[in-house]
């Protein structure tokens, strides 16, 4: 039984904040993504140790930055850094469907309960809550369900969104990043810890 499926390939990696400032700065100048790709490999641009990481990272860093608008890119290339890792976060979200239901129901929901920690426990009763609807993840190995909570804590770190101790952080997000979201899709503002007042401003 399935409800669309998840899509689970986050299984290494990070927010890849320098790669996809580098990769979204070039597309900017290029407007062609193959030749990103392309260029990116050739130049070593990520700078990565082995040829076959290159390409793994540029291609998911690539298909991330594809779920943004060129307005967005813009704003990336040239926001700071809290600003930058806050709408790779909805890149991700807009990616990974798993990632956007986790951050909703359980990191917007715990935040606005004033439940301000954030557990394993809780990923892996999301992940078995959504498991009985989800083949590909019922028939997921135990260590890649390991990983796939691994990697999203750790996204999770790097937006600013968790602290190291696992508390989850209030979220301000900027007024132009607000302009983007509100422009894109509101309900992306869910992908925060933002309380409901908050988001009905945000999306008036």
């Amino acid at each position: 039984m399935t409800q669309g499926r998840y899509r689970i390939s986050f299984t290494s990696g990070s927010l890849y904040h320098r790669e996809s400032v580098k990769l979204a700065e070039l597309y900017l100048s290029l407007h062609d993504w193959e030749e990103v790709r392309v260029q990116a490999l050739r130049d070593n641009l990520l700078q990565t140790r082995t040829e076959s990481t290159a390409k793994r990272t540029c291609r998911e860093v690539i298909v991330r930055l594809k779920t943004l608008t060129e307005s967005e890119l813009t704003f990336l290339a040239e926001a700071n850094h809290q600003d930058q890792a806050h709408l790779l976060w909805v890149s991700v979200c807009r990616l990974y469907r798993f990632i956007a239901d986790f951050a909703v129901e359980v990191l917007h929901e715990r935040f606005v309960a004033m439940k301000l920690d954030l557990s394993f426990e809780d990923f892996d009763a999301f992940y078995n809550r959504k498991s009985e609807w989800h083949d590909e993840l019922d028939n997921a190995s135990a260590s890649t369900r390991d990983k796939l909570r691994q990697v999203l804590f750790r996204m999770l770190r790097e937006a600013g969104l968790l602290a190291k101790d696992k508390t989850i952080n209030a979220v301000l997000l900027s007024p132009r990043l607000i302009e983007l979201l509100r422009k894109n899709n509101p309900d992306e503002f869910f992908y925060f810890p933002v309380y409901e007042s908050d988001i009905r401003g945000m999306s008036a």
